[in-house]
């Protein structure tokens, strides 16, 4: 069972991995469309830590061209990065012609973590949330369609997954000091996302908000939106007939020997 998912889908009524397989196809007609028309889609996924946007993202590149659909999960700012304007670098990583990207957070870090944890300024707050919508106008004018995601979690549900990732190796090192420090600070992410969307959820540049505590629902409404917002056709390439193998016309392999194989250890 997935982390934090009580149900398997199919006692809700459809079968998960029937409908997500369904979901991934048109993912994979979506991608050679973006490619063959030249499009460049920016796909933002914000929300309080485990509420799952990793799990889609994950969902979504599962079965598409990583040279044409990238994830853009950047750390913590460098030294010179800070004196940098401040939405410099994630513009580098913005898509070109034919590609989709993924951002894992994105700019709207400074009206999140680095408002409610004191990492900015109130006047550099003030600013973001001044000049992100004419950022964003500016990149939706440029060609680039914009998509911006909100990841809604319960208290109790979060809860619940930081313990469950807490208790598992495998993703203990998903876990940081801010993760179990923003739990003390609920009410101040709340807040903090009010003001966020009173100043950037405009119809230019709408949010998208995406009720998380049932993580499979969560994926599968996510990706049918997200396809949804895009029109596209199918312009995938016919079934191709594999060719015959090639005759053998005397050649030999040479000695093995010599060759060092991987242990067979299962």
């Amino acid at each position: 069972m997935d982390e934090g998912t009580a149900a398997d889908g199919t006692a809700a009524g459809f079968d998960y991995s029937a409908e997500i397989k369904k979901l991934q196809v048109e993912l994979v007609k979506l991608q050679a469309w973006v490619q063959h028309t030249g499009m460049r889609v920016a796909v933002v996924f914000e929300g309080r830590d485990t509420a799952g946007k990793g799990g889609v993202i994950k969902r979504i590149t599962q079965h598409l061209n990583p040279r044409h659909c990238r994830v853009v999960a950047l750390p913590k700012p460098t030294e010179s990065e800070r004196t940098q304007w401040y939405f410099q670098r994630y513009v580098e990583h913005l898509p070109a012609a034919g590609e989709m990207v993924l951002f894992d957070r994105s700019w709207y870090n400074r009206a999140g973590v680095e408002r409610v944890m004191g990492f900015c300024t109130d006047s550099e707050y003030r600013e973001f949330l001044r000049s992100c919508p004419q950022f964003e106008r500016m990149l939706i004018k440029s060609g680039i369609v914009l998509v911006k995601y909100w990841f809604s979690i319960s208290a109790e549900e979060q809860a619940r997954r930081l313990e469950r990732r807490n208790q598992n190796p495998l993703k203990r090192w998903k876990l940081s000091p801010i993760d179990f420090e923003s739990r003390g600070h609920w009410v101040d992410y709340s807040r903090a996302k009010d003001d966020m969307f009173v100043h950037t959820d405009t119809e230019d540049s709408p949010w998208y908000v995406v009720d998380t505590d049932d993580k499979k629902k969560a994926r599968l409404n996510c990706i049918a939106h997200l396809l949804s917002l895009i029109e596209y056709e199918d312009v995938l390439p016919e079934r191709i007939e594999l060719p015959e193998l090639q005759v053998d016309a005397g050649y030999v392999r040479p000695d093995q020997s010599g060759y060092r194989g991987v242990p067979e250890v299962y």
